[in-house]
This record gives C-alpha cells, structure tokens and sequence, in this order.
C-alpha cells in the first residue's frame, strides 16, 4: 500500500468509530441481560423523567402538529429560511393528516377523553405511557451518536470488505452489513434509522434501502428476551434464538429476489441509475481500499459544532418525523387487535395450513399469526395461555422473524424516507410468514 496516512488523520477515523461501534454494538451487562451503551443510557433517561415524558411526548405531538398545519397554509414560507424545517414540517397532505390525528390521539390519550379503546392499557396507553417513551429516548441518544457510525469512515471500511458477502448472498452493498449488525445488538429502530439516513445520502438505492430496512432491521437480542420469557420458555431461549437467526436467513435470502422487493426501482434518490463502484483496484485489496475510503471520508468532517448540529437534527427528525407515525398507524392497528375479530378472521385460513403441519391448539394458534403486524407483542400475550409448549415455542419465533409490525418498525418505516407503502409492508409480513412458518414449524417438532 502506497498510501501513507498522518497519526492525526488516522485517529480521526479510528477514535470516532470506535466510541460508535462500543456505543451500538458491543453489547454490555445491564440488569438481568445484555444490551448496548446507547440502550442503557435510554434506560437512565426513561427512569429519570419517567414522570414527565408522557407529557413531553404530547407536547412534541401537539408542536408537529401546529407547525405542520402552519407549513401547510404557508406553502412551506413560513420555513423558507432554514431548508431542514422546511423539509421536516412541509409534507404531503396525507403526512400532514396523520400528524393532526396523532397529535389528537396523545391528547385523547393523555387526559382518557373519549372511548376508553384509545386510552385502554392495550392499545393508546401502551403507546404514549411506554412505547413512546421508549423511543423519545432510543431517538435521543442514537440520533446524536448516528454520525460516528457514519461519518467518520466506519461504513466505508466495512462496506468495501463485506461486498464479497452482501453482494451474492442478499444482493446488496457491502456497508449495509453495519445497518444489520447495529439491529442485531442494538435495536431494529436504529438499524431503519441508519438505513434511511443512508438512503437519503445516496449509498443505497430504492430497492437497497426497502430490502435492508424491511429484512435487516431485525429485533434486538434484549427483545427477543422479553418475548420468550412471555410465552414462559424462557429455558429455550438458546434453541428460539438460533431458530430465530436461522429463519431470518432464509428470508433474508429469498426476500429480496420476489416481488415486491424485487420490482423497487434500482435508482438512487438522486434519481440516478449509475451504481457506486465497488470494484477493488489494482495495488489495494478489499482492507487496504476499505480503510482509503474511511480515512477520505472522516477528512470531510471539518468541526465539531456541525457534528453536533447533524446529531441534534436527527433527533428532531424522529421525534416530529417518526413518533407521530407510530402513534397514529400504531393506535389504529392495536385498537383493531384489541376490539375487533378482524385478526382472527384473518388467521382461519391459517388452520387447515397448522393442522397440516401437526401443530397443536391449531384454531387458537392461528388468532396469533396476523395479530403481529398490529404490534410484536401480541401474539406472545395472546399465546402465553396455549398449554402446549411446541405452539408457544412456533408462536414466539415466528412473531420475531415476521419482523414487521406497525406499532414501531412498521410505523417507523412509513415515517421514514425509505420507498416502502404500507401494502409492501403488508404483503412483505405475509410473505415472511409463509416461508418462516414451516421452517420454524419443523425445528419444533425436532426440539419437542
């Protein structure tokens, strides 16, 4: 390698980049488990103003609300000053709507106006009273620290090295393997927020970005936790996780080669078709360009004050941008888990499939496997009651690798830039059903 770098140059990619992969990857002992630093400070924030983030959380509702409406009227003048507020309040009228109806919804929820099934503990109380919580802090801290993941060369090094991987096995970029690693350890809220901040940028193009965020955004190992001991299996959680990792790869393996991941458009934002050049020169191998890249990319970040200015706008993205999704899509879908058979009729042609398949309590397994998409949790609720313990095992792993669901990665999906309707999301949690489900089923019957 000709290259030759200065000490300071070399340390402005590797300190960086290392306080962001210890940040969001490497997992530390917390409580009863494990989890990543970015979590634990969410912790310490969620108990410090456990009394007032409900209220904290209305009043960002309310505020994108009011100044969504004020864009709205102005034609986006009102913010023709500063272009991120301008891009942030100024939206679609349909954006502008659900902004209105969630910020309607915290207040309804917030002081129990109206019928009890929008403020009920099940449905508009689990979200502003924990969910919401969870996510003003989650979006605190990963929103501030997101660019030392991706400004400092960190992407660039791995993007090179992982190319050889990402690219036959799931047809993408090699720098999407950070986006998966940080769902994995961390939180799949922070792998969609990487992926669209990617995708803004330009690194991923339509079809990259809808494919990473809907198959690797996969759930935190801390979650999965919580699901199992749910369903009181919470001995099996060794065999459920690798279940879960197993299934996930084969999805994640086919998911992207069928409809409608595989019909997204190849085009970047920009609207170009011109693919990023990942080939390796000659002189360098895939460490060397790798590591080229990363030091080229972290000379662009010039003070410390734009570092913090970048942080404080994602944080302002996903609170206004992301939150008032979740509750508006999130409130509908549980109120219509909760207070209608919507779900179980949706899960009968599910019976003949499970009984097929030998599982026992079909009929009551089968309320479960649509209920899902509404939030992760309820199948596991909803299951916890089924005496067989082979049903609950397949409900448990199979809620996990379905991967979608609207009360928050759904939710967040929609709210972000990343080119997925909500009927992609739909028939993408189908379709992760139907090919995870005898997988899992399968494994079961080995296990028990």
């Amino acid at each position: 390698m000709k290259d030759k770098y200065t000490l300071g140059e070399n340390l402005k990619f590797i300190v960086p980049s290392l306080i962001g992969v210890f940040l969001f990857m490497t997992p530390v002992k917390y409580g009863d488990g494990f989890t990543i630093p970015v979590a634990v400070l969410a912790d310490i924030v969620q108990d410090v103003l456990a009394d007032q983030l409900s209220l904290i959380m209305v009043i960002i509702l309310v505020l994108t609300a009011i100044l969504t409406v004020v864009a709205q009227v102005t034609k986006g003048q009102a913010f023709a000053e500063e272009s991120f507020f301008r891009n942030l309040f100024h939206v679609t009228p349909f954006w502008a709507v659900t902004r209105v109806l969630a910020a309607i919804f915290a207040i309804m929820v917030f002081f129990e106006i109206g019928p009890e099934a929008v403020y009920d503990g099940d449905t508009g109380g689990m979200l502003l009273h924990d969910l919401l919580h969870v996510l003003f802090s989650v979006f605190l801290f990963a929103g501030l620290f997101l660019p030392l993941l991706m400004n400092f060369g960190l992407l660039e090094l791995f993007g090179t090295m992982m190319t050889k991987i990402m690219r036959p096995l799931f047809k993408l970029p090699g720098r999407s393997s950070i986006d998966s690693l940080a769902s994995w350890i961390g939180d799949g809220t922070i792998g969609v927020l990487l992926t669209s901040k990617q995708y803004e940028d330009g690194y991923y193009t339509k079809r990259e970005a809808a494919v990473i965020g809907t198959t690797f955004s996969i759930v935190s190992i801390t979650f999965t936790l919580v699901i199992i001991e749910e369903v009181g299996l919470k001995h099996m959680f060794f065999p459920f996780y690798l279940t879960v990792v197993a299934a996930g790869f084969v999805a994640a393996l086919i998911m992207p080669r069928i409809p409608p991941l595989s019909r997204k458009e190849d085009t970047y934002i920009t609207g170009s078709t011109e693919k990023i050049d990942e080939s390796v020169p000659e002189g360098y191998n895939s460490f060397t360009l790798g590591y080229k890249k990363a030091i080229e990319r972290s000379k662009q970040e010039k003070s410390i004050g734009n570092f913090f200015k970048e942080g404080f706008q994602n944080v302002l993205d996903m609170w206004m941008g992301v939150a008032p999704i979740v509750m508006a899509f999130g409130l509908i879908a549980l109120i219509i888990a909760e207070y209608t058979p919507v779900f179980q009729w949706l899960g009968m042609p599910f019976i003949p499939l499970l009984e097929l398949m030998q599982v026992p309590f079909a009929s009551e397994a089968s309320e479960t496997i649509l209920i899902g998409f509404a939030d992760m949790f309820l199948p596991a609720i909803l299951g916890a009651s089924i005496e067989a313990e082979m049903t609950r095992f397949i409900i448990a792993t199979l809620s996990v690798t379905q991967l979608i669901y609207m009360s928050e990665v759904g939710g967040l999906l929609l709210g972000s830039k990343v080119p997925v309707t909500f009927k992609d999301l739909f028939i993408i949690y189908l379709l992760r059903t139907l090919i995870t489900l005898p997988f899992i089923v399968a494994i079961a019957h080995i296990l028990f």
